[in-house]
């Protein structure tokens, strides 16, 4: 996430400590049951005199599970920072960077949870991550599955068959606001440290370095460093994942803010179960909140809810029948104030669930059903890494659809077309393409799919011109190989 730091004014940071050292895909939907994983249990505190006198009952449960997570990744920079599109540039060098963060054991095999920005960036053979326990033993550790929607990670360790101490997840905490809570982790990598506070706020949409999150706000101090350990409640169990802060300084001083457990059991649950990506259902709608205004021009007593603008042909909303001016009220009971609640609101859910969904339209409150559906893959995502003499080897294309467009972050009311999502060694990367182009013309051949592009660069040429659509503007050039 790029953010703009200026001076006294708010900032959203992400919590891995970041520093230069000296030195496709299976899918699938995720059920609530996770098997070899530890129940939540309420044994700790012992009594209520315990806890008002110290929390060391809760930390002598948790700390055992919560790990330290080190990555080591080898970036590509630009000599040239002025290189731009088709005007060459100083050739890319590799640089390593490294990232510091936190982690949780959930299974006793050595299974843990992270943020994915503390291995983002992280491939076979260009980086490496190593996990420290509490005891301070150091693993490598592989990636299960890495999740950037959610800001998650699922980690694994050999332990040679050792059984590890373990964080239960508990999902089914009915977190209020007020509640105490510890944040752990390794901030600034110091060593374990924990933190208290209570419970800020609860379904927070409106803020996030993620595209899909509801986040628990919370006071207890959270540093950098802290990213991917958990936010435990008072029976030791976790509630959340600590991702970011928002702060003047930069520092703790601010709000902190939690993945939810529910949100963490998915993923976890989707690594377990084999799966690459987590297919989450897709509402299908676009839309603003209810303002003061809004809610008078339709008779609301109160402004809240979504009014929708468009409806996606195909996607769970237009299967349940909702239309351009409904409000969406609420789904399954979850309030729903902007375009991320509703996201998150189906989203947690597992793909083919039946869900209540509470609208208005014309001056009448009614109750609708909506299916979970996938966001649909049309047309078929078709990715390639394009070869040979032209002006795209090098360059990975995709086919975008909204379920490409979710895989990616991006809109998914963006369009159609063929987007560039890598660019590896090859013409591409001199020419100066980026990830996001939408390809548009080749040689004055219009491109609606990747077999276009294929088609369009099969043949033998020595001058091609090529039109590209860059954050909305369209870019032609003539190239000579």
């Amino acid at each position: 996430m790029k953010t703009t730091l200026r001076v006294l004014l708010p900032v959203v940071v992400l919590l891995a400590a970041c520093s230069n050292p000296t030195g496709q895909t299976q899918a699938q939907s995720v059920s609530g049951a996770i098997p070899d994983m530890p129940a939540p249990t309420k044994r700790a505190p012992a009594d209520s005199a315990s806890m008002k006198l110290s929390f060391s009952p809760v930390v002598k449960k948790a700390a055992p599970a919560v790990v330290n997570v080190q990555s080591r990744r080898v970036v590509r920079q630009r000599v040239d920072p002025f290189w731009d599109f088709f005007m060459g540039g100083g050739a890319p060098r590799e640089q390593v960077q490294g990232s510091l963060g936190s982690g949780a054991i959930v299974r006793a095999d050595g299974v843990i949870i992270t943020n994915h920005h503390n291995i983002e960036g992280i491939v076979e053979g260009k980086g490496d991550i190593t996990v420290q326990l509490a005891d301070r033993r150091e693993f490598p550790a592989t990636v299960l599955l890495d999740d950037p929607r959610a800001d998650l990670a699922v980690l694994k360790i050999d332990t040679k068959g050792e059984k590890l101490p373990v964080m239960a997840i508990d999902d089914q905490e009915q977190l209020e606001v007020g509640d105490l809570v510890l944040a752990m982790g390794n901030p600034f990598g110091v060593g374990q440290t924990v933190t208290n506070g209570i419970v800020s706020a609860l379904a927070r949409t409106d803020v996030g370095a993620a595209d899909f999150g509801s986040y628990i706000q919370t006071d207890a101090a959270i540093n950098p460093g802290n990213s991917g350990g958990p936010l435990v409640d008072m029976d030791g169990d976790l509630v959340g994942i600590n991702t970011f802060i928002i702060s003047r300084s930069g520092s703790s001083s601010g709000v902190g803010f939690a993945i939810p457990a529910n949100v963490v059991r998915q993923v976890v649950g989707a690594a377990l179960g084999g799966a690459h990506v987590v297919v989450r259902p897709w509402l299908g709608v676009k839309g603003q909140p209810v303002t003061g205004d809004i809610a008078k021009s339709l008779g609301m007593t109160a402004p809240r809810g979504v009014l929708i603008a468009q409806v996606y042909p195909g996607s769970s909303a237009d299967r349940a029948g909702l239309k351009e001016g409904d409000v969406i009220l609420s789904i399954d009971g979850r309030p729903v104030n902007d375009e991320g609640g509703g996201a998150f609101a189906i989203g947690a859910h597992k793909v083919g669930d039946r869900l209540p969904m509470q609208i208005q339209r014309n001056d009448r409150e009614q109750t609708i059903t909506v299916r979970a559906d996938a966001a649909p893959e049309t047309p078929a995502k078709d990715e390639r890494a394009i070869k040979g003499d032209n002006p795209f080897s090098g360059a990975t294309l995709v086919n975008l659809s909204p379920a490409v467009a979710q895989e990616l972050g991006l809109d998914p009311f963006l369009g159609r077309g063929v987007l560039v999502t890598q660019i590896g060694q090859g013409y591409a990367m001199s020419a100066g393409l980026r990830p996001g182009d939408f390809v548009r013309e080749i040689n004055g051949r219009p491109i609606n799919t990747v077999a276009d592009v294929a088609s369009a660069t099969a043949g033998q040429a020595r001058n091609w011109t090529v039109t590209i659509e860059r954050q909305g503007q369209r870019i032609t050039a003539r190239l000579t190989l």
